[in-house]
């Protein structure tokens, strides 16, 4: 049954939910193969772990024990995680085009010259939102290859601009997401390019797949982070999902990983783009995608066709999925930017502050019984990935120093 708290927010529990191991699917997560893939990402000079920041006085502000936020806004100096997706499965392409694995390489011997001579001139494309596809035309110019990267209409001048200093080349469509991937994979057919994108579909999953293992190697880092300063695992993480494959990711690692009593997983999705909250609602188990013009400013999510592998992933793990309104992800960048006493500032685009502010409307304004339903509690321990920073300046002086989007 659909559960409707307020006009910001629509929630549902997934009853297709059981926390049974599929080992197929999850040992594709485990932790031995991702500890592989994070060795060859750390092999990138700029390499640097970011950081996992305990919220301690926002979580007692919120009646929670603990609230743990990984912070991506600092990755490679391009202020979201999504280049960990690009770097891995550009890297893994070329490994197998020299016919060699990639756990024997180094970032730096793909960029040899020999290899360059041997493989000549490859081109890379993708339809991006802003963040995966700057990902994408980084790992390229840094291996010495080309990227054409195609925005959807209504992406910003400032993230073109970002994309096109790293090389690409770059243009805003005047479709909307799902449309710009269909463009790219026919436009990589007729030329020969290199369709690297973090969507699947029937007959396009083997690199998708690597850009999910390569999002994956982060929860490593957060789990490596937690053994060793000793903290108890969360109970619930809340993942923002656009095409679903960021999400399954980290929810197929901890999975893998905490077989016995993983965490509750919760999906939020933007209103306009909510594919998984509405298939979970149809309760059939099958996808229903979600069309039109998607102008949400959570532009990273705002896609309206799952991955496939991800939405199996989630479909049987994720426990609830909210759909939410723009202004509930201004309400977590505000929070995060305008922390508690001593708790760390976290500048926070609004595709990465999504689940905080979900977490803080859930503790602060919802009835009881969203919390009660989730299990969360004072004995609670949350995690949310800041998925990026602020990727659009104006926008974000907008939210944060301006007050738009108030709810």
């Amino acid at each position: 049954m659909v559960e409707i708290t307020a006009d910001h927010v629509k929630w549902i529990r997934n009853y297709h939910y059981s926390s049974s191991f599929n080992a197929q699917e999850l040992d594709l997560f485990n932790e031995r193969k991702v500890k592989d893939i994070l060795t060859f990402q750390q092999t990138h000079e700029k390499y640097a772990k970011t950081p996992l920041i305990s919220l301690t006085e926002l979580a007692a502000h919120l009646r929670v024990k603990d609230i743990l936020v990984k912070d991506e806004s600092v990755r490679f100096g391009l202020q979201a995680f999504k280049v960990m997706g690009g770097i891995y499965a550009i890297g893994k392409y070329i490994s197998k085009k020299l016919g060699k694995d990639i756990k024997d390489l180094s970032f730096a011997e793909l960029q040899s010259p020999e290899v360059k001579e041997q493989l000549g001139e490859i081109t890379f494309i993708s339809s991006t939102d802003g963040n995966h596809g700057r990902g994408v035309a980084w790992a390229a110019r840094e291996l010495g290859q080309k990227s054409v990267i195609y925005l959807p209409k209504g992406s910003t001048e400032e993230r073109l601009q970002a994309i096109q200093k790293d090389g690409a080349h770059a243009e805003i469509t005047d479709l909307n997401y799902d449309d710009t991937v269909h463009m790219c994979s026919q436009l990589a057919q007729e030329n020969d390019w290199v369709m690297v994108q973090d969507t699947a579909w029937e007959g396009y999953e083997e690199i998708p797949l690597w850009i999910m293992q390569g999002y994956a190697s982060m929860a490593f880092e957060i789990t490596e982070e937690l053994e060793r300063e000793k903290k108890d695992p969360p109970t619930h993480i809340i993942l923002q999902a656009g095409v679903g494959s960021f999400a399954a990711a980290i929810t197929a690692y901890f999975m893998s990983n905490y077989r016995e009593a993983p965490p509750k997983f919760i999906v939020v999705e933007p209103r306009l783009a909510d594919c998984y909250y509405q298939s979970f609602a149809q309760g059939t188990g099958e996808i229903v995608p979600v069309t039109g013009h998607m102008n949400s400013i959570m532009a990273g999510l705002c896609c309206g066709i799952p991955n496939n592998r991800a939405f199996r992933i989630l479909s049987q793990y994720a426990w609830a999925s909210f759909s939410c309104d723009d202004t509930l992800a201004a309400l977590g960048m505000r929070v995060l930017g305008n922390p508690l006493g001593e708790d760390v500032r976290i500048v926070s685009g609004e595709s990465g502050a999504i689940p905080l502010g979900l977490l803080y409307y859930i503790r602060r304004f919802a009835e009881k019984e969203v919390s009660e339903t989730l299990n969360l509690d004072e004995d609670s321990r949350v995690l949310v990935i800041n998925t990026e920073g602020a990727t659009d300046e104006e926008s974000y002086r907008d939210i944060v120093w301006r007050g738009k989007y108030r709810s």
